[in-house]
């Protein structure tokens, strides 16, 4: 099915201060509480427009701090691709966590010295608390991807910031960082999702290179596609949740060393 990606205009106000909410973040061994994991349904392809947002600096960038939560943020259309003609690149990996793909994803992002954005589903994180926190531990940004992947065009702005505002809490009590970033499950941001997103802190972030890994085409047509579809300044999506992402941890394998290869270097947008 062809998704939308409905882009919000430039110029917004800064809305009224709100935050994430939630308590303190939870020791070691704290068990946040939810429903149990399920599949996500997969992601579709998104949009190529570059976004207005501004890009992040040429350079990887550390987790948010430790402590108080954001305030509120103008209102913007999604991030699609980084505004930059330097090589680089941002990595983002959605619909985790997941507790046999992850640590492999998070394996081979150690052995290349590759940061990314890891968009977490609520209900999963609520599930994998410990690996949530080892996602952190290991220097990758932590963001939203609403609580249990719906259509956000199908729900009421009040559902819509249930899904967000809970997983917000959720990866701020389980990891002490407040999400800075959203993502609307298969690209379908509304304008609903963008007010809400903007109130709790976040900004949108969609993607420019969409190699389908989520459709499981074979690992090699995996590579094939980010290869030929990346450049500067692109945001590639991959998966490490929501059903059997053998090719992808295959692809990510062959794929990261040889972009690493040709001069490009991983950044998570701030």
């Amino acid at each position: 099915m062809t998704r939308r990606l409905l882009l919000a205009g430039a110029g917004f106000s800064l809305l009224s201060p709100r935050s994430c909410g939630g308590a303190p973040p939870r020791d070691a061994d704290g068990q946040a509480a939810g429903t149990s994991a399920g599949g996500a349904e997969p992601e579709t392809p998104g949009p190529q427009d570059a976004a207005t947002a501004p890009a992040a600096p040429p350079a990887a960038v550390a987790a948010a701090p430790l402590g108080g939560r954001p305030q509120a943020v103008p209102m913007r259309a999604p991030l699609a691709a980084l505004s930059t003609t330097d090589r680089l690149l941002a990595l983002t990996i959605d619909d985790g966590p997941d507790p046999t793909y992850t640590p492999a994803v998070l394996k081979i992002l150690d052995e290349q010295r590759i940061s990314a954005t890891f968009f977490l589903i609520g209900r999963n994180a609520a599930e994998h608390p410990a690996l949530v926190r080892e996602i952190a531990a290991h220097g990758h940004h932590i963001a939203n991807h609403t609580w249990s992947h719906p259509d956000l065009r199908r729900l009421s702005e009040t559902e819509a910031r249930d899904e967000l505002r809970r997983t917000c809490d959720l990866l701020y009590e389980t990891t002490g960082r407040a999400p800075t970033w959203f993502r609307a499950p298969a690209g379908d941001f509304t304008e609903a999702s963008l007010r809400v997103g903007a109130e709790l802190g976040m900004r949108p972030m969609a993607w420019s290179v969409d190699p389908r890994d989520w459709s499981r085409p074979g690992s090699s047509a995996i590579v094939d596609r980010v290869l030929k579809a990346v450049g500067s300044g692109s945001i590639v999506l991959n998966h490490d949740g929501g059903g059997d992402r053998t090719q992808t941890v295959t692809a990510l394998r062959s794929y990261l060393p040889v972009l690493t290869g040709q001069g490009y270097q991983f950044t998570t947008p701030r």
